[in-house]
């Protein structure tokens, strides 16, 4: 058995894919990279084969007909030989330094007779332009260096959540929660950091800026006008959340921390769908939003009012033009102080 197995969902991913690689092939024997090629029309197929003939049991390609992220990470964690398991975008990579420690610490619990369920680190925006990247840190909400639960967890800042990049999961564990992310769907990391939160108790932060995010392709899923054009997915992922949350409500709440982080997640992935939509200010979009908002009343009334007349979704959900105005132009304060997009 591998010590980590690590996905690359691949699509046309051949003008950036190996500074990622490269990046994942220090990790030597203890790693498998899986490089999964969903169904690509350009040179991905072959450089990833370059790979995998050169490292052999260590980079493996697997072939699939197109399907989306969500497919190739369900491929990722089908395919795993890893203890543990890492989603890594094509077009981002990781720093050698904090990738050896990384590694040094799941050495050390698949040793233990302690059971990991989730580790989690720093990243970086790697934004195009910039030469100052912000740093995703928890240091001030999580214990560093020592195994901890959700009792230990403290306050999260608005704008700090714990995404896909910061997370290595225990493998076992995301086939026993049954995660399975939908096809030829965008936005989907966030069900993958969501959902298995419910089966994890056992957590360890390392505080090191392990994964590098990069922003700044014209195409990229959290480009404000392509969020926009995919606006349709957003809202199947965030509907998809609310009903986890509503669903799995007793579980969630018999631990009051993981509780208050659940909620906050679903919050904040409520205020981007209903934000984006007030950009885009189609009335088509418009209708979108409401339609949001009635699909949460009709199924849980309580949720919906905490939800809707909260801090955050009560400022960015305004009413009039006036109103749209002053939300729009406090997420954008936002965006320039957080980074993101």
């Amino acid at each position: 058995m591998k010590l980590l197995s690590i996905a690359i969902p691949c699509y046309n991913s051949a003008a950036y894919m190996r500074k990622c690689i490269e990046s994942l092939l220090p990790g030597g024997e203890d790693v498998e990279i899986l490089v999964v090629n969903d169904g690509s029309e350009d040179e991905t197929p072959r450089i990833a084969m370059e790979y995998a003939e050169k490292f052999p049991g260590i980079v493996r390609l697997i072939n699939q007909e197109n399907g989306g992220h969500g497919a190739a990470v369900n491929t990722g964690i089908r395919e795993a030989k890893g203890l543990y398991f890492k989603v890594v975008d094509s077009d981002d990579w990781v720093k050698r330094e904090a990738y050896e420690e990384i590694l040094e610490t799941l050495r050390h619990f698949a040793g233990s007779r302690a059971v990991l369920d989730m580790l989690i680190s720093n990243f970086v925006y790697e934004k195009a332009g910039e030469k100052r990247h912000k740093v995703m840190r928890y240091r001030h909400a999580l214990p560093k260096n020592e195994l901890f639960t959700w009792k230990d967890v403290k306050h999260f800042m608005k704008g700090q959540y714990i995404l896909m990049h910061s997370v290595i999961f225990r493998t076992k564990l995301l086939r026993e929660c049954g995660l399975k992310l939908p096809e030829k769907t965008f936005y989907v990391d966030n069900i993958y950091v969501f959902e298995p939160l419910l089966q994890v108790e056992n957590m360890y932060y390392l505080d090191v800026n392990f994964y590098r995010y990069y922003i700044g392709r014209e195409d990229q899923s959290v480009n404000e006008s392509v969020m926009i054009s995919r606006i349709d997915q957003q809202i199947k992922v965030n509907k998809m959340m609310f009903d986890f949350y509503n669903e799995h409500f007793s579980k969630i709440s018999a631990e009051k921390h993981r509780r208050k982080y659940m909620y906050n997640y679903l919050e904040i992935i409520t205020v981007i769908s209903t934000i984006m939509l007030a950009i885009s200010g189609t009335p088509e979009n418009l209708e979108k939003r409401g339609g949001l908002w009635s699909y949460f009343k009709e199924n849980n009334r309580g949720l919906y009012h905490r939800l809707r007349y909260g801090l955050l979704c009560g400022y960015t959900n305004l009413p009039g033009k006036g109103g749209r105005k002053i939300s729009i132009d406090g997420y954008k304060l936002c965006r320039r102080f957080f980074k993101f997009n």
